[in-house]
């Protein structure tokens, strides 16, 4: 009987230590962006404190929910594209109405971090539809909370 609790165990535990199959993990997103600008979180910190941007939180309605930076706007990225550089846009959804109307405005993306395919593919889509000013917080949520700043419920 003991045995078999081992035994048990150390299946359960084998299990929790496998690596996910390959099309659970997300590769790390690419590190630049033509036509837009990476931002560390310090550098977005000084914007949002001059209210010299406007920051878009790409996440899901649920995470941004559980908190997100103050004054940042929801527009969920839906992505059913591939996780790479070229990923095909219009598999995806993303409200660019919501994007300030003049297309020179400081627009601040961020999702949850460099494995954050949602804000890098907001990025992307806001440079195609004509944004001149964009920056793409990639360390996003996780890197801003790891710093310690601020979030609002």
């Amino acid at each position: 009987m003991f045995t078999r609790s081992i035994a048990g165990l150390a299946t359960i535990v084998a299990l929790a230590l496998a690596p996910a199959r390959a099309d659970e993990v997300k590769p790390q997103t690419p590190l630049s962006v033509k036509g837009a600008r990476i931002i560390s979180v310090e550098e977005a910190k000084g914007l949002l404190d001059r209210k010299a941007a406007s920051f878009f939180d790409t996440r899901s309605p649920l995470n941004f929910g559980k908190g997100h930076l103050p004054g940042a706007t929801l527009i969920a990225y839906k992505e059913k594209s591939e996780y790479v550089p070229d990923f095909d846009a219009k598999q995806d959804s993303f409200d660019i109405a919501r994007l300030p109307a003049d297309k020179g405005a400081t627009i601040v993306l961020h999702s949850d971090g460099p494995s954050g395919w949602k804000s890098y593919k907001a990025t992307v889509v806001s440079v195609r539809a004509g944004y001149r000013n964009v920056l793409w917080m990639r360390d996003g949520y996780s890197g801003w909370t790891a710093k310690g700043l601020p979030v609002e419920q």
